[in-house]
């Protein structure tokens, strides 16, 4: 079973919550990271997205606001990672790290992967 775990949580966020619980009824107290308010740095984000096997187009939320605004359609994996560093709403919620691996839990049910 896994021991440790890590969340990039937005507590706005329903999926968010949800997998929050999800961890926390498993028998873990993650340590949860508001990345709206302390997002990772340009090498930590894509650290997170290659771990769970991801690119940063699979990750960004295209319907806010801002990456219209941004013009992002377009862009290179290189632009969206800044983006996503200089504007955290854009990246896709909630991030999970455990010990089993880093996963995108959307829909929550994906948690259970690593858990």
């Amino acid at each position: 079973m896994t021991s440790t775990a890590t969340i990039y949580h937005n507590p706005r966020c329903n999926t968010s919550r949800t997998v929050l619980k999800m961890i926390q009824e498993a028998g873990i107290e993650p340590t949860v990271v508001k990345y709206l308010e302390t997002p990772p740095s340009k090498d930590g984000l894509r650290k997170l997205l290659d771990d769970a096997g991801m690119t940063a187009s699979q990750a960004i939320r295209k319907r806010e606001a801002v990456y219209k605004e941004l013009g992002l359609k377009d862009a290179t994996e290189d632009e969206l990672i800044a983006a996503m560093v200089d504007n955290p709403i854009l990246i896709e919620r909630p991030i999970v790290v455990t010990d089993k691996g880093t996963v995108l839990a959307r829909p929550a049910d994906k948690v259970r992967e690593v858990l």
